[in-house]
């Protein structure tokens, strides 16, 4: 109905008022007929873009008939920067939250395209469990390996085994070790099969030793070893004794140290001041991967998208994998690896029978014991061993 003008004046009408903003909901009418809670003060006109005109006959409160104040508050307007305000941080809430769902996406995406893939796999029937083949390429030219051999070897070979139920298990396998080749050759030492026949004829040559089917195959050169641990800031190493040898160039002070790329580097591969040669060798190179899981595992790292890319670039530059395995794959051993060298793993080599074995050719090589290797492959296989225990290794 008309509401009469409180200065006295003729009655004016007023249009349906709107209910107030409740969390941001669209404002509703209120149907005509429907009682009105009086306000404390005086009915504030309705806000128009253009300067309003004053009621006839002045009214009682401020100047121009408004309720005292109301011109100096501007309205309804201060609530409307408030709601504005209120909406941009509700905005630049959701882009922080996209930004932070994305970032890791973004970052596996970003990841699984550096990886460089070959053939490797050799298509055997699977045996229980999931097993990796790890292989450390020392391909002339890089990592700080500068010599006239040509082509490339493996200074490293690792097997990793996580098996159907049981403690995962990392099981070094010397790089002399003396092994028959799967092309009929004969028996050579086991890092030739890579030199002969790369990836696809190291693959079956440890499987023929281990008699595991590889699952996946993961080749780093050592340039990306050195450049992941530059990139963590260092790892700290240890060793009882003092080095200075030529060959790797490692020199060290008995002793824990944090170790520079360079020098953890050297440090995994030194094998000629080393009175068990690559024995030891294969127990440091354990230790440095172990290191580098830690620092990799810091919380600081995981929260720190620079860093993050920085460890992912040096080490995915020089990474190789068979064509069926991905980023994700790599996160998966990277936490079995982390398991095999805690208290909840296995580690060791496979029994040895001797470290100076001599071939037809009067080479030194690593001679497995013939009794004691196939049980102890069958065991890593079903998980057998306690969680714990360094298994193998050379004669009690």
């Amino acid at each position: 109905m008309p509401a009469r003008n409180e200065s006295g004046g003729a009655p004016r009408s007023i249009p349906p008022r709107t209910a107030p903003r409740a969390g941001g909901q669209p404002p509703q009418a209120i149907p005509p007929g429907r009682p009105v809670r009086a306000s404390a003060g005086p009915v504030r006109p309705t806000p128009v873009r253009s300067a309003p005109r004053p009621p006839a006959g002045g009214g009682r409160g401020g100047a121009g008939g408004y309720p005292a104040g109301a011109l100096a508050s501007g309205g309804r307007g201060g609530s409307n920067i408030r709601i504005r305000k209120g909406r941009v941080a509700g905005v630049i809430a959701v882009l922080v939250l996209l930004a932070v769902i994305a970032w890791p996406v973004g970052l596996l995406i970003w990841a699984n395209g550096k990886i460089q893939h070959v053939e490797a796999l050799s298509g055997a029937s699977n045996t229980p469990g999931t097993t990796y083949l790890l292989a450390g390429s020392d391909a002339r030219g890089s990592g700080g390996i500068n010599d006239s051999t040509s082509g490339a070897r493996t200074d490293t070979i690792m097997l990793l085994h996580k098996p159907s139920s049981g403690p995962v298990a990392l099981i070094s396998i010397p790089r002399d070790t003396w092994a028959v080749m799967p092309d009929g050759s004969g028996s050579n030492k086991i890092n030739a099969a890579y030199s002969y026949g790369g990836a696809p004829m190291l693959v079956k040559t440890v499987e023929t030793l281990s008699g595991l089917t590889v699952d996946h195959y993961v080749e780093v050169g050592f340039g990306g070893v050195e450049g992941v641990v530059d990139a963590v800031g260092g790892v700290r190493l240890c060793l009882d004794y003092d080095v200075h040898d030529v060959k790797s160039k490692l020199k060290w002070k008995a002793g824990c140290h944090v170790a520079d790329g360079k020098t953890a580097l050297a440090f995994s591969r030194m094998r000629y001041a080393d009175p068990t040669g690559d024995i030891g060798r294969g127990q440091r190179q354990q230790q440095v991967i172990a290191q580098i899981g830690k620092k990799v595992a810091d919380p600081a790292v995981l929260v720190n998208p620079a860093m993050q890319v920085g460890i992912a670039d040096a080490g995915l530059s020089a990474l190789v994998t068979d064509t069926d395995s991905g980023i994700i794959d790599i996160a998966m051993m990277g936490l079995a690896f982390r398991t095999a060298n805690g208290d909840d793993g296995v580690t060791g080599t496979p029994p040895i029978a001797s470290i100076g074995f001599r071939t037809p050719s009067g080479a030194s090589a690593v001679l497995l014991d013939d009794n004691q290797t196939p049980e102890f492959w069958a065991k890593i296989r079903d998980g057998e061993y306690e969680a714990g225990q360094e298994v193998g290794g050379m004669p009690k």
